[in-house]
């Protein structure tokens, strides 16, 4: 309705920026370089190759344009992740908590990104069910599902470092004497997916660290949160200082959920998961505005929010949600609408 509005093509804005690379992954592989106008090479290798994948075989069995093809990917990827996260909940409160948490992150303002061709939704789901394997003691399947997760994007470290941490604590306790193979097996599974391509990476490219090199032409590494923190301070020290000190509030913010987390007790998966994620995101440099995306998969920081609803009357609640989906869609449209990258 916004792009009508302002004249612009809505499926164009849907299928821009990382859509187009993934295009690129998906009708001719790996091996495209733009030479950026400050003198970058920026390679294809950054992005991880499932969601390509995903996009070329969709387009094959369907008739789709690849683009379309992500699109469809995206799309149902969503509803998968919801109901990963649905069970998370569920599992954990029982289903009125279930349900708030899922429409708590669908009504996230980033939550966008999950109808774009873009990596997030799919990345989620698998990084959802992973963890509810986890929890449930399903091992082999936790570990393919991380696996995959690896194969997605570059913070599937995460869902491996959930699944490993924990399963080190297992088996150092002796919880599953009689599953312990099964445990080791999802444990030596789970990093696959992610050691695969960045070694693969390395040999393409001639370079052990082929894939950071690759990412730090795109202005991605880990520098300890100096850039970031910089780039606050520049709104700080700025005519947008109000814009500033919201940063700061909403750093503070993620970091209160989690310290309640831990202070809820949370299953040591989702723990290690979310800490690894605001680690990750946190400390690395790169494009700042996409930072929040970054941490659309961290839906476990939102449970103490879906406790805490699941208390109040129905009546009370309803409202709360509405807002928070509509101001959710009109920010989305607008983040859409802008200058930069998503």
């Amino acid at each position: 309705m916004w792009a009508s509005v302002t004249g612009k093509d809505a499926h164009r804005l849907l299928v821009s920026w990382d859509a187009q690379w993934y295009k690129g992954i998906a009708e001719n592989g790996y091996g495209f370089v733009r030479i950026h106008e400050d003198g970058r090479v920026l390679s294809d290798y950054a992005f991880f190759p499932l969601f390509g994948w995903l996009e070329r075989w969709v387009s094959a069995a369907t008739g789709l344009a690849a683009v379309d093809a992500g699109l469809l990917v995206s799309w149902v990827s969503s509803l998968v992740a919801a109901w990963g996260i649905f069970a998370v909940g569920d599992h954990l409160y029982g289903r009125r908590v279930g349900v708030l948490l899922t429409v708590l992150w669908a009504s996230l303002p980033i939550g966008i990104v999950t109808s774009m061709a873009y990596s997030e939704s799919t990345f989620t789901a698998l990084a959802a069910w992973s963890l509810y394997a986890v929890i449930t003691r399903r091992w082999l399947i936790a570990g393919v599902l991380a696996a995959l997760a690896g194969l997605t994007r570059p913070i599937g470290v995460a869902v491996v470092a959930a699944l490993v941490i924990t399963a080190v604590v297992v088996l150092l306790q002796r919880r599953e004497t009689g599953t312990w193979w099964r445990v080791l097996v999802g444990t030596l599974i789970a990093p696959l997916g992610w050691l695969g391509y960045v070694g693969w990476v390395g040999l393409e490219t001639g370079s052990p660290l082929g894939y950071f090199e690759v990412a730090g032409e795109w202005g991605n590494g880990f520098d300890g949160g100096v850039a970031f923190t910089l780039w606050i301070w520049d709104f700080l020290d700025s005519s947008s200082f109000i814009l500033g000190l919201l940063l700061c509030a909403g750093v503070a913010a993620l970091g209160w959920l989690f310290v309640l987390c831990i202070r809820a007790r949370f299953p040591l998966p989702l723990l290690v998961f979310c800490g690894v994620l605001l680690f990750l995101t946190l400390t690395t440099s790169g494009y700042f505005g996409s930072k929040p995306r970054y941490l659309l998969p961290a839906f476990p920081l939102l449970l103490p929010v879906a406790v805490a609803l699941a208390r109040l009357s129905l009546r009370r609640v309803v409202p709360v949600l509405v807002l928070m989906a509509s101001a959710s869609a009109v920010y989305g449209a607008y983040w859409l609408h802008g200058a930069g990258p998503p």
